[in-house]
């Protein structure tokens, strides 16, 4: 029988995200239509809000009804993910952080396309993108399941419901949505576990949870040493490469502030999970034939009840008014995960493949529809794969893995080492890391392994293979990035077999002048992000650091508007001509190291783009006349 009680309270909740919302999406600026608005808030977050939306980061359905899965299936000791969470917030701050934020980067993507390049960039899109929709789809379906227990009715028209509302906001209001959003629902997440463990835990049928009486806290067995070490680091820097982090990194007004968010939503990661602890506590204290769930299902609990935990607490241990609280509590969670998780796949996919792979001179209004349809369509394909897919949840456990084994070590290596590293390392990498992953197998997914490390005891790898596969990535993209650069450099192999053209085949536009000396020094960085400005030129950057919160302009993409394209073309014109100049008179006039400019002659393509073009980059903080030239 349909609670009509339990569906006036979906409502009002519903109806009150709803709002919230669309009074966020008011809140954009002038530039409200641009790129920055919607994907990062025009990078105007505040502390109160930055707090709550960094924290809401992880704190999501699948986290708090996880862990009191845990809790009553394993036990404290095995409920690693608010402590491994808190410290990928914590490592996240201290190693990316600052620099993702100084270089004014706009996704998590960006500084990959910038070292390797942007077909490169768009490959690492995909494990980037599946870890994305599928944690959509396992909270959604987890919705689903909650709000059938409590409220008995379909679970498609739950999952759909929400899924539509979430997508809804999102649509409109963008990153400034989706961040006051997570206010609401992070309050009503904790005070509505809150209000409904003293009803549970004073319940006739729920005795005592002191750990002497019932054992919520588990045992760590030595053969087992392995695999918890193995889910830990994949828990701790397996959750840094996450576009829905670093968007909330990318938002605040400095790095400094970044990292201050990173660090107080790790304390806020494990301050939100002891409700479910103790609701995982209090399930295992309960003896389920003193209750209405008598005759209803297994006693003790199976392993698919197990994973009801939570909604079965609220809805066979409380008042029913008590039990909507908590509902509204789980619905909250849920769409605080999958709001932030659509808005970061379609930033990734709107910004570094369709604009920089694609559409290069795209305009802010073009890219900014591109955004609005690639919400809506990834919101479906998530609905979708929530109402079909019965593996989802080893569908995302596979995706985690790949994003802790493929991504993690490579964006290590571009934000702090990269020098050493380029493109055929990048895909050295990628390959070498996805194969001794899924070597290990996945039985969630009935994906036998093909290596059986040591340990393995007939259904799982004991072993911790998946930080093996991670360390062999890391290693990979090192070795191979300078195998190659000493292959080429040597003169072993001839440039032409240079076909990703990342370490001596370089093109023939860009030449760069430095050292202190005169001569000119071919540029060796490949990976440095083509951006596409003007007529059709390539411009070649490294991305500067942040003065005062503002945004590295060398991200700012142009749009292709003809007043535009025609001033530039006309300084191009003067600026090589007065560079031709002084470079027949001697390289001493531009010997200045403040002042070095970048020197190319790029052949034109085709007819439409031939003759020669330039951009004109910031000058110098001490004299504004001067400029760093690029033809």
């Amino acid at each position: 029988m349909i609670n009509i009680g339990g569906i006036v309270a979906i409502v009002v909740f519903y109806l009150l995200i709803l709002f919230v919302g669309i009074w966020a999406a008011k809140k954009k600026g002038n530039g409200g239509e641009s790129e920055e608005e919607v994907m990062l808030a025009g990078r105007n977050i505040g502390l109160f809000v930055g707090i709550f939306t960094m924290t809401a980061t992880w704190v999501g359905g699948g986290y708090i009804s996880g862990t009191a899965e845990e809790i009553y299936g394993k036990g404290l000791i095995w409920c690693q993910a608010p402590f491994g969470y808190a410290l990928s917030l914590v490592f996240g701050g201290l190693l990316f952080a600052n620099k993702m934020r100084e270089q004014g980067y706009v996704t998590m993507l960006d500084p990959f396309q910038d070292a390797f390049g942007e077909r490169m960039g768009g490959m690492l899109f995909i494990p980037a993108l599946c870890g994305e929709v599928f944690w959509s789809a396992a909270t959604l379906a987890a919705l689903g399941a909650t709000i059938s227990v409590i409220v008995d009715i379909d679970v498609n028209i739950s999952v759909i419901l929400s899924a539509c509302i979430a997508i809804f906001y999102t649509l409109f209001g963008g990153l400034y949505s989706v961040a006051y959003t997570d206010v609401i629902q992070l309050f009503f997440i904790f005070f509505g576990l809150w209000v409904s463990i003293p009803f549970a835990m004073t319940n006739s049928a729920v005795s005592s949870i002191a750990p002497s009486e019932v054992d919520w806290v588990g045992t760590l067995e030595p053969q087992y040493y392995g695999q918890y070490f193995d889910y830990g680091m994949l828990l701790v820097f397996g959750g840094i490469p996450w576009q829905a982090y670093f968007q909330r990194v990318l938002s605040s007004k400095s790095a400094s502030r970044a990292q201050i968010l990173s660090y107080v939503a790790a304390i806020g990661c494990v301050v939100m999970a002891l409700p479910s602890v103790l609701i995982g506590a209090v399930a295992k204290a309960t003896n389920w034939n003193e209750t209405d769930f008598r005759g209803k299902g297994n006693i003790p609990l199976d392993a698919d009840q197990a994973r009801m935990v939570l909604p079965m607490v609220l809805q066979y241990l409380t008042p029913a008014y008590v039990s909507f609280c908590g509902l509204g509590a789980v619905s909250a969670a849920t769409m605080s995960s999958a709001d932030s998780s659509v808005l970061g796949a379609s930033s990734m996919f709107a910004r570094n493949v369709y604009r920089l792979i694609f559409r290069p001179r795209a305009s802010e209004h073009e890219i900014m529809w591109v955004m609005r349809i690639s919400i809506f369509v990834t919101g479906a394909m998530a609905t979708t794969m929530a109402l079909t897919v019965h593996t989802i949840y080893g569908l995302w456990y596979l995706c985690s893995d790949l994003v802790y084994v493929i991504l993690f070590p490579q964006l290590l290596m571009v934000v702090h080492f990269k020098p050493y590293c380029n493109t055929y390392g990048s895909v050295a990498s990628y390959v070498i890391g996805f194969l001794a992953r899924v070597s290990g197998g996945e039985p969630l997914m009935n994906l036998q392994p093909f290596i059986y490390y040591p340990g393995w005891n007939g259904s799982e790898q004991l072993f911790p293979f998946r930080t093996l596969a991670m360390v062999l990535s890391l290693i990979s993209v090192i070795a191979f990035s300078m195998l190659t650069r000493f292959l080429f450099e040597s003169g072993k192999l001839p440039p032409s077999w240079d076909f990703l053209r990342c370490v001596v085949n370089i093109p023939e536009d860009v030449v760069r002048v430095s050292g202190s000396g005169d001569e000119l020094e071919t540029n060796d960085a490949m990976g440095e992000m083509a951006v596409m400005t003007g007529l059709g030129e390539v411009r070649k950057y490294s991305a500067t650091d942040e003065m005062n919160g503002r945004v590295n302009p060398a991200l700012n993409l142009g749009s292709d508007s003809d007043e535009e394209a025609s001033q530039q073309l006309a300084s191009s014109v003067a600026q090589r001509a007065k560079l031709q100049q002084q470079l027949s008179i001697g390289a001493n006039s531009i010997d200045s190291p403040s002042h070095r400019p970048m020197i190319s002659n790029r052949k034109a393509g085709s007819s439409a783009n031939a003759g020669p073009t330039a951009a004109v980059g910031s000058g110098s903080a001490n004299n504004t006349g001067d400029k760093q030239t690029t033809l």
